[in-house]
């Protein structure tokens, strides 16, 4: 049984998440989509007394509650014999106990909407999405503001080249193309041959080891704007989902260092999938 978790917050972002969650297991052929959404008991300090005050945890259940059923109303039409809706609200820290969420629902994938904003919104503030790909072991398929499901025929990797056999989740991947029957592009971006070097080579015909049979089709891109110029291969070839593997110091870089991921997560205009080597 194939499960989908899809986190909302009801806003008109996670709406379209939604939306595009439902075509897109419908499309992947999963069989439940648990609605999910976490609350917290909000505290207030006194700026005065520095006195804590703590609201009523049951009175924020309920508005979850209200909310949920009032949310997943909009998307009835999707609940069949084949793809069974489901809905939970919960006290929980989303980002923190994602895993064990998904483990205690056998969730496979995640879908997360995200709305692109300016430098200190994702710098300073980011995003729960951004938080919760950033925390889990579990795919995770970001959807960007407005976007429609289109079924899934073309799919770009971004590949740096790097350490193939050790750091890509080959079957994610294969599971994924499989299922689709997608073409694959691989893309890598440098700029000047910077993160070239004498193993370059061969750690592209490591790749093309593992993706015997799949027939990926290699594109070499120069450019100094790494977002830019995926952006625009995915608008050329009308890619229709990018896959991307964060290395692990790219979501730790400091406030202002941000991984290549985390900015391409904020401004992609087609569905980015995250997966965690």
């Amino acid at each position: 049984m194939k499960i989908m978790l899809v986190p909302t917050d009801y806003s008109e972002t996670a709406t379209n998440a939604t939306q595009y969650a439902l075509e897109l297991a419908n499309h992947l052929g999963f069989s439940r989509v648990i609605l999910y959404n976490a609350y917290q008991q909000p505290n207030v300090a006194d700026p005065i007394s520095g006195a804590v005050t703590f609201f009523d945890l049951d009175t924020y259940r309920k508005i979850s509650e209200d909310g949920m059923e009032q949310f997943s109303a909009k998307f009835s039409s999707y609940n069949t014999d084949k793809l069974r809706i489901e809905t939970m609200s919960e006290f929980n820290d989303l980002s923190n106990g994602i895993d064990e969420l998904c483990e205690r629902t056998g969730t496979t994938l995640i879908v997360m909407g995200i709305t692109g904003g300016g430098k200190v919104d994702e710098v300073l503030i980011g995003s729960n999405t951004i938080s919760v790909a950033r925390n889990t072991v579990t795919p995770v398929v970001i959807v960007p503001a407005e976007c429609k499901f289109n079924p899934i025929k073309e799919v770009v990797l971004a590949c740096d080249f790097k350490k193939i056999v050790e750091t890509t989740p080959v079957a994610p991947i294969k599971q994924l193309l499989d299922t689709t029957k997608a073409k694959l592009f691989v893309l890598n971006i440098d700029h000047n041959n910077k993160q070239f070097t004498a193993d370059t080579p061969f750690q592209s015909l490591m790749l093309d080891t593992l993706l015997q049979g799949y027939n990926p089709e290699y594109h070499f891109i120069d450019s100094p704007d790494y977002t830019e110029a995926i952006n625009h291969f995915a608008e050329e070839k009308e890619v229709d989902l990018i896959i991307t593997i964060p290395k692990k110091q790219g979501w730790f870089d400091g406030l202002f260092r941000r991984s290549r991921t985390n900015m391409l997560a904020f401004h992609t205009h087609v569905p980015l999938m995250v997966i965690h080597e």
